[in-house]
Protein backbone atom coordinates (compact mmCIF):
# COMPACT_ATOMS: atom_id res chain seq x y z
CA UNK A 1 0.00 0.00 0.00
CA UNK A 2 1.14 3.20 -1.04
CA UNK A 3 1.05 5.90 2.04
CA UNK A 4 0.26 9.67 1.43
CA UNK A 5 2.32 11.91 4.43
CA UNK A 6 -0.02 14.47 5.61
CA UNK A 7 1.90 17.14 8.21
CA UNK A 8 0.13 19.76 10.38
CA UNK A 9 -3.82 19.13 11.83
CA UNK A 10 -4.41 22.44 12.42
CA UNK A 11 -7.76 24.79 11.81
CA UNK A 12 -7.55 23.92 8.76
CA UNK A 13 -5.42 20.86 7.94
CA UNK A 14 -7.40 18.56 10.77
CA UNK A 15 -10.49 18.67 8.39
CA UNK A 16 -8.57 18.39 5.28
CA UNK A 17 -6.97 15.11 6.47
CA UNK A 18 -9.78 13.95 7.18
CA UNK A 19 -11.41 14.26 3.97
CA UNK A 20 -8.47 12.12 2.18
CA UNK A 21 -9.18 9.83 4.94
CA UNK A 22 -12.93 9.57 4.56
CA UNK A 23 -12.35 9.67 0.48
CA UNK A 24 -10.32 5.94 0.92
CA UNK A 25 -6.81 7.85 0.73
CA UNK A 26 -4.12 5.62 2.68
CA UNK A 27 -2.91 7.96 5.27
CA UNK A 28 0.06 8.50 7.56
CA UNK A 29 -0.23 11.50 9.90
CA UNK A 30 1.52 13.59 12.12
CA UNK A 31 0.45 16.29 14.70
CA UNK A 32 2.62 18.18 17.21
CA UNK A 33 -0.52 18.25 19.65
CA UNK A 34 -1.43 14.17 19.41
CA UNK A 35 -4.79 14.56 20.26
CA UNK A 36 -5.40 16.70 17.18
CA UNK A 37 -4.84 13.25 15.25
CA UNK A 38 -8.03 11.63 17.12
CA UNK A 39 -10.33 11.93 14.73
CA UNK A 40 -8.00 11.37 11.47
CA UNK A 41 -6.96 8.24 13.51
CA UNK A 42 -10.82 7.22 13.70
CA UNK A 43 -11.37 8.14 9.60
CA UNK A 44 -8.58 5.30 8.98
CA UNK A 45 -5.56 6.87 8.89
CA UNK A 46 -1.95 5.85 10.44
CA UNK A 47 -0.95 7.86 13.37
CA UNK A 48 2.75 8.38 13.75
CA UNK A 49 4.80 9.03 16.60
CA UNK A 50 7.66 11.76 14.87
CA UNK A 51 7.42 13.19 11.82
CA UNK A 52 10.09 10.64 10.20
CA UNK A 53 7.71 8.34 10.36
CA UNK A 54 5.71 10.23 7.91
CA UNK A 55 8.74 10.50 5.37
CA UNK A 56 10.03 7.07 6.23
CA UNK A 57 6.74 5.32 4.78
CA UNK A 58 5.51 8.37 2.36
CA UNK A 59 6.25 9.01 -1.06
CA UNK A 60 4.19 12.35 -1.28
CA UNK A 61 3.78 14.71 1.98
CA UNK A 62 1.16 17.22 2.27
CA UNK A 63 2.25 20.04 4.21
CA UNK A 64 0.03 21.57 5.97
CA UNK A 65 2.00 23.18 8.85
CA UNK A 66 1.66 27.05 10.15
CA UNK A 67 4.46 28.76 9.11
CA UNK A 68 8.00 29.01 7.59
CA UNK A 69 10.19 28.25 11.40
CA UNK A 70 7.62 24.84 11.28
CA UNK A 71 8.07 23.66 7.82
CA UNK A 72 12.13 24.15 8.60
CA UNK A 73 12.29 22.05 11.93
CA UNK A 74 9.52 19.37 10.24
CA UNK A 75 12.02 19.38 6.64
CA UNK A 76 15.53 19.55 9.31
CA UNK A 77 16.52 22.50 6.90
CA UNK A 78 19.79 22.89 7.02
CA UNK A 79 20.72 19.20 8.53
CA UNK A 80 21.48 16.47 6.94
CA UNK A 81 18.60 15.01 7.68
CA UNK A 82 16.89 17.24 4.79
CA UNK A 83 17.67 15.34 1.89
CA UNK A 84 17.27 11.57 3.64
CA UNK A 85 13.84 13.54 4.00
CA UNK A 86 13.01 14.99 0.21
CA UNK A 87 14.45 12.84 -1.98
CA UNK A 88 12.64 10.65 -4.55
CA UNK A 89 9.55 12.53 -2.61
CA UNK A 90 7.16 14.96 -3.75
CA UNK A 91 6.22 17.93 -0.70
CA UNK A 92 3.12 19.32 -1.32
CA UNK A 93 2.96 22.65 0.77
CA UNK A 94 -0.44 23.85 0.68
CA UNK A 95 0.21 26.56 4.13
CA UNK A 96 1.21 29.91 3.85
CA UNK A 97 4.42 31.21 3.49
CA UNK A 98 5.92 34.32 1.90
CA UNK A 99 6.43 33.51 -1.94
CA UNK A 100 10.83 33.86 -1.50
CA UNK A 101 10.57 31.43 1.07
CA UNK A 102 8.30 28.58 -0.99
CA UNK A 103 10.75 30.13 -3.95
CA UNK A 104 14.25 28.79 -1.97
CA UNK A 105 12.54 25.82 -0.62
CA UNK A 106 11.16 24.21 -4.17
CA UNK A 107 14.72 24.90 -5.40
CA UNK A 108 16.55 23.11 -2.36
CA UNK A 109 14.08 20.04 -3.07
CA UNK A 110 15.03 19.33 -6.54
CA UNK A 111 18.62 20.06 -5.29
CA UNK A 112 18.20 17.11 -3.35
CA UNK A 113 16.75 15.27 -5.56
CA UNK A 114 12.92 15.59 -4.72
CA UNK A 115 10.06 17.29 -6.53
CA UNK A 116 8.02 20.06 -5.20
CA UNK A 117 4.51 21.78 -5.70
CA UNK A 118 3.31 25.37 -4.40
CA UNK A 119 -0.70 23.92 -3.61
CA UNK A 120 -2.08 26.91 -1.33
CA UNK A 121 -6.13 27.03 -0.88
CA UNK A 122 -8.56 29.39 -0.65
CA UNK A 123 -11.59 29.15 2.13
CA UNK A 124 -11.73 29.06 5.85
CA UNK A 125 -12.61 26.03 8.37
CA UNK A 126 -15.91 25.31 7.24
CA UNK A 127 -15.11 25.07 2.84
CA UNK A 128 -12.11 22.93 4.30
CA UNK A 129 -14.48 20.76 6.51
CA UNK A 130 -16.79 20.50 3.29
CA UNK A 131 -14.33 19.73 0.83
CA UNK A 132 -14.54 22.87 -1.14
CA UNK A 133 -11.61 24.81 -1.06
CA UNK A 134 -10.30 26.54 -4.08
CA UNK A 135 -6.71 25.01 -4.66
CA UNK A 136 -4.06 26.88 -6.32
CA UNK A 137 -1.23 25.32 -7.60
CA UNK A 138 2.32 26.18 -9.42
CA UNK A 139 5.61 24.03 -9.93
CA UNK A 140 6.69 21.62 -12.91
CA UNK A 141 3.24 20.84 -15.04
CA UNK A 142 4.27 16.98 -14.89
CA UNK A 143 4.26 17.32 -11.03
CA UNK A 144 1.53 19.18 -10.70
CA UNK A 145 -0.20 16.47 -12.82
CA UNK A 146 0.45 13.96 -10.66
CA UNK A 147 -0.39 16.09 -7.39
CA UNK A 148 -3.90 17.49 -8.82
CA UNK A 149 -5.98 14.07 -8.07
CA UNK A 150 -4.98 13.47 -5.08
CA UNK A 151 -6.53 16.94 -3.92
CA UNK A 152 -9.64 16.22 -5.25
CA UNK A 153 -11.25 15.45 -1.44
CA UNK A 154 -10.06 18.30 -0.80
CA UNK A 155 -11.21 21.06 -3.22
CA UNK A 156 -13.97 21.30 -5.51
CA UNK A 157 -11.63 22.90 -8.16
CA UNK A 158 -7.94 23.66 -8.71
CA UNK A 159 -5.63 26.25 -11.32
CA UNK A 160 -3.01 25.70 -12.58
CA UNK A 161 -0.51 29.11 -11.71
CA UNK A 162 2.46 28.20 -13.28
CA UNK A 163 5.95 28.31 -11.81
CA UNK A 164 6.44 28.40 -8.22
CA UNK A 165 5.67 31.15 -6.27
CA UNK A 166 2.96 31.96 -8.58
CA UNK A 167 0.37 30.03 -6.42
CA UNK A 168 1.69 31.92 -3.53
CA UNK A 169 1.33 35.39 -5.23
CA UNK A 170 -1.96 34.33 -6.64
CA UNK A 171 -2.60 33.23 -2.99
CA UNK A 172 -1.71 36.80 -1.90
CA UNK A 173 -3.97 38.52 -4.47
CA UNK A 174 -7.43 36.72 -3.61
CA UNK A 175 -6.46 37.18 0.56
CA UNK A 176 -6.36 40.94 -0.63
CA UNK A 177 -9.42 41.21 -1.54
CA UNK A 178 -10.96 39.22 1.35
CA UNK A 179 -9.39 40.94 4.11
CA UNK A 180 -10.71 44.27 2.32
CA UNK A 181 -13.80 43.00 1.95
CA UNK A 182 -14.67 41.28 5.39
CA UNK A 183 -12.93 44.95 6.64
CA UNK A 184 -15.39 47.08 4.99
CA UNK A 185 -18.04 44.76 5.94
CA UNK A 186 -17.33 44.53 9.60
CA UNK A 187 -17.24 48.52 9.21
CA UNK A 188 -20.41 48.64 7.76
CA UNK A 189 -22.05 47.01 9.96
CA UNK A 190 -20.54 48.85 12.92
CA UNK A 191 -21.87 52.34 10.83
CA UNK A 192 -25.47 51.17 11.64
CA UNK A 193 -25.02 49.69 14.68
CA UNK A 194 -23.91 52.91 16.17
CA UNK A 195 -26.57 54.69 14.35
CA UNK A 196 -28.97 52.69 15.63
CA UNK A 197 -30.39 51.13 12.66
CA UNK A 198 -31.64 47.52 12.54
CA UNK A 199 -28.49 44.98 11.53
CA UNK A 200 -30.56 41.81 10.70
CA UNK A 201 -31.91 44.47 8.68
CA UNK A 202 -28.81 45.55 7.02
CA UNK A 203 -27.93 42.03 6.52
CA UNK A 204 -31.62 41.28 4.25
CA UNK A 205 -30.89 44.37 2.34
CA UNK A 206 -27.12 43.14 1.61
CA UNK A 207 -28.15 39.92 0.88
CA UNK A 208 -31.14 41.01 -1.48
CA UNK A 209 -28.60 43.19 -3.32
CA UNK A 210 -25.61 42.91 -5.92
CA UNK A 211 -23.05 43.18 -3.67
CA UNK A 212 -24.04 39.32 -1.79
CA UNK A 213 -21.91 36.71 -1.86
CA UNK A 214 -20.77 33.64 -0.02
CA UNK A 215 -18.52 35.72 2.22
CA UNK A 216 -20.86 38.64 3.17
CA UNK A 217 -23.64 36.02 3.82
CA UNK A 218 -21.31 33.90 6.08
CA UNK A 219 -19.33 36.73 7.35
CA UNK A 220 -22.61 38.94 8.21
CA UNK A 221 -24.91 36.44 9.65
CA UNK A 222 -21.57 36.30 12.42
CA UNK A 223 -21.65 40.33 12.66
CA UNK A 224 -25.44 40.40 13.04
CA UNK A 225 -24.87 38.02 16.36
CA UNK A 226 -21.71 38.71 17.58
CA UNK A 227 -20.28 35.88 16.90
CA UNK A 228 -16.72 35.15 16.97
CA UNK A 229 -16.01 31.59 16.91
CA UNK A 230 -12.82 31.17 14.34
CA UNK A 231 -13.19 30.32 10.98
CA UNK A 232 -10.16 32.28 9.68
CA UNK A 233 -8.79 33.53 12.80
CA UNK A 234 -7.52 37.11 13.51
CA UNK A 235 -4.05 35.99 14.20
CA UNK A 236 -4.23 34.53 10.63
CA UNK A 237 -5.32 37.22 8.70
CA UNK A 238 -2.55 39.47 10.39
CA UNK A 239 0.01 36.85 9.72
CA UNK A 240 -1.21 36.56 6.03
CA UNK A 241 -1.87 40.94 5.52
CA UNK A 242 1.93 40.98 6.92
CA UNK A 243 2.74 38.59 3.94
CA UNK A 244 0.97 40.54 1.40
CA UNK A 245 2.27 43.93 2.51
CA UNK A 246 6.12 43.00 2.21
CA UNK A 247 4.98 40.93 -1.40
CA UNK A 248 4.00 44.47 -2.16
CA UNK A 249 7.15 46.82 -0.49
CA UNK A 250 9.36 44.67 -2.55
CA UNK A 251 7.73 45.44 -5.65
CA UNK A 252 7.68 49.07 -4.96
CA UNK A 253 3.38 48.57 -4.85
CA UNK A 254 1.45 50.59 -3.57
CA UNK A 255 -1.47 48.76 -1.50
CA UNK A 256 -2.89 51.69 0.62
CA UNK A 257 -6.22 49.52 2.32
CA UNK A 258 -3.98 46.64 2.79
CA UNK A 259 -1.79 48.60 4.83
CA UNK A 260 -5.27 50.36 7.06
CA UNK A 261 -5.99 46.85 7.23
CA UNK A 262 -2.84 45.85 8.50
CA UNK A 263 -3.17 48.41 11.33
CA UNK A 264 -6.40 47.25 12.41
CA UNK A 265 -5.37 43.32 12.92
CA UNK A 266 -2.78 44.53 14.11
CA UNK A 267 -5.02 46.53 17.20
CA UNK A 268 -7.08 43.25 17.29
CA UNK A 269 -4.46 41.05 17.99
CA UNK A 270 -3.03 43.04 20.88
CA UNK A 271 -6.61 43.34 22.56
CA UNK A 272 -6.00 39.90 23.01
CA UNK A 273 -8.36 38.35 20.19
CA UNK A 274 -6.01 37.16 17.58
CA UNK A 275 -7.81 33.39 18.13
CA UNK A 276 -10.94 35.16 17.23
CA UNK A 277 -12.49 34.75 13.73
CA UNK A 278 -11.59 37.89 11.37
CA UNK A 279 -14.98 39.37 11.95
CA UNK A 280 -13.47 40.38 15.42
CA UNK A 281 -11.51 43.39 13.84
CA UNK A 282 -14.95 44.87 14.90
CA UNK A 283 -13.85 45.48 18.46
CA UNK A 284 -10.79 47.30 17.09
CA UNK A 285 -13.30 49.42 14.72
CA UNK A 286 -15.38 49.87 18.27
CA UNK A 287 -12.48 50.82 19.90
CA UNK A 288 -11.45 53.69 17.76
CA UNK A 289 -14.67 54.84 18.00
CA UNK A 290 -14.92 54.65 21.57
CA UNK A 291 -11.51 56.97 21.69
CA UNK A 292 -9.34 53.81 23.02
CA UNK A 293 -6.72 52.84 20.74
CA UNK A 294 -4.17 50.49 20.81
CA UNK A 295 -0.68 51.71 19.64
CA UNK A 296 0.86 48.64 17.85
CA UNK A 297 3.48 50.37 15.64
CA UNK A 298 2.81 51.52 12.70
CA UNK A 299 2.38 49.39 10.00
CA UNK A 300 4.47 48.78 7.10
CA UNK A 301 3.57 50.60 3.85
CA UNK A 302 3.78 49.76 0.36
CA UNK A 303 6.92 51.90 -0.76
CA UNK A 304 8.66 51.88 2.15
Amino acid sequence: MVHVGFVGLGVMGQPMALNLARAGTPLVVWNRTQGRCDPVRAAGADVVATSAEVFARARTVILMLSDEDAMDEVLCRGTAAFTARVTDRTLVHMGTTSAEYSADLAQAVRAAGGRYVEAPVSGSRVPAEQGELVGMLAGERDVVEAVRPLLAPLCRETFDCGPVPGALLMKFSVNLFLITLVTGLTEAFHFADRHGLDQRLLRDVLDAGPMASAVSRVKGAKLVDRDFGVQAGAVDVLKNNRLIAEAARRTKLASPLLDVCHALFGETVARGHGGEDMVAVLRAIEARTDGDPVSTGAAPTALS
